[in-house]
């Protein structure tokens, strides 16, 4: 493909299974790092990676050579394996099935990866599933109500759900 040029940027979000608050900041960079690691070693680049808890969002520099939805399955499954292999968690660890992705232009990267960095502050004051239906609606996705996640409650350091 020496004479293909491509310019594509997604956000990817994805949750936890059953948006468990799970992801623990003792580990989390070293879970960001692995998945880093997988999108790097597909020929993608990772612009930035952050997220909660409960979910994750990646913004990637993608090459043509893969699907979209290859990659994240490779994502997901190697990092499920690897953070079971690891023992992070108690009981068996999963990512829920299924994905958000979103595209950006090169004039919004530098806001995207702001907004990605900036997880923690920004859901100080809006939660998981009003930032996931804002951006489903804002980029006219259609989407089915039955499958948006439930609302779970970051507001104490151990991350516990309604």
């Amino acid at each position: 493909m020496a004479n293909t040029y491509t310019q594509i940027h997604i956000q990817v979000v994805f949750t936890v299974q059953n948006r468990d608050c799970i992801i623990q900041e003792t580990w989390k960079n070293e879970l960001y790092k692995y998945i880093s690691g997988i999108i790097n070693n597909h020929n993608h680049k990772v612009l930035a990676i952050n997220g909660m808890p409960d979910h994750v969002h990646i913004l990637i520099g993608m090459r043509p050579t893969q699907s979209l939805s290859e990659l994240m399955q490779d994502v997901k499954g190697d990092s499920s394996k690897w953070i079971n292999q690891k023992k992070f968690t108690k009981g068996k660890f999963s990512w829920q099935e299924g994905f958000g992705a979103f595209s950006y232009s090169k004039s919004h990267i530098n806001q995207v990866i702001d907004y990605i960095k900036n997880q923690e502050e920004h859901h100080k004051k809006w939660s998981f599933l009003e930032e996931y239906r804002t951006l489903l609606e804002k980029f006219e996705v259609e989407f089915d109500q039955r499958y948006i996640f439930r609302e779970v409650d970051y507001g104490n350091d151990i991350f516990q759900q309604q």
